[in-house]
């Protein structure tokens, strides 16, 4: 039976302040919310490895700062990213209508090869506030088409609706675009030694084999 592959991916969270990125982010890693934690300063990250069709997915996900005097420290770490959520407070018009603001900071940023196929997620967060909604799901569902068709998760990181729903579809897109891109998984050590070497070696066998063709078409 075939191992199971292995795949280091990276998550950005971004999204206004006060929207629950940092609560998302403790839901789903978790399993339990901080109710006093504090605005996130720069950029922080947790790991979580799971399991998606054979393949041994270990996330790093970015939760990073919304507060505007802070956001430029967060610019670094959006470099590498294989997939981005893109968070909203549905009881907060403005930090719906900053998403555009949002999307286009990270493209700029992150500097992904074609922008217009890179994964998003919108996350429509405190849908345990209900009955306080100011933005419509359709809105959303709008905004989503606008921007590349992408998926869109209404979720509550305090009662844990949906988070691991919107989680697992991030892991899934960023897998997919690491498919189709043909970019090689990293080593289970972070520094990638071991692969660096291995890599090597197959070049110089590769290049050998080339070499040995090459004379016997000569003679």
């Amino acid at each position: 039976m075939q191992g199971k592959k292995k795949n280091f991916l990276k998550i950005v969270i971004l999204g206004d302040s006060g929207v629950g990125k940092t609560t998302l982010l403790q839901q789903y890693v978790n399993k339990k919310v901080n109710a006093h934690s504090k605005p996130t300063i720069g950029a922080d990250f947790s790991k979580k490895e799971i399991t998606i069709d054979n393949t041994i997915v270990t996330l790093q996900i970015w939760d990073t700062a919304g507060q505007e005097k802070f956001q430029s420290l967060g610019y670094a770490f959006y470099r590498g990213a294989d997939c981005c959520a893109l968070v909203y407070d549905i009881t907060n018009l403005k930090s719906f209508e900053d998403l555009t603001r949002w999307r286009d900071g990270f493209i700029e940023h992150a500097a992904p090869t074609d922008p217009n196929k890179f994964p998003f997620v919108l996350i429509g967060n405190k849908v345990d506030k209900e009955p306080e909604r100011k933005v419509k799901s359709t809105d959303a569902q709008a905004w989503c088409k606008e921007n590349g068709g992408m998926p869109y998760y209404e979720t509550s990181a305090k009662e844990n609706v949906a988070v691991e729903d919107a989680f697992i579809e991030m892991a899934k897109m960023a897998i997919k675009r690491e498919s189709e891109n043909q970019i090689f998984s990293l080593p289970d050590s972070i520094g990638g030694a071991g692969g660096a070497i291995k890599m090597s070696l197959k070049d110089d066998q590769r290049r050998n084999k080339t070499q040995v063709q090459k004379k016997m078409c000569d003679c």
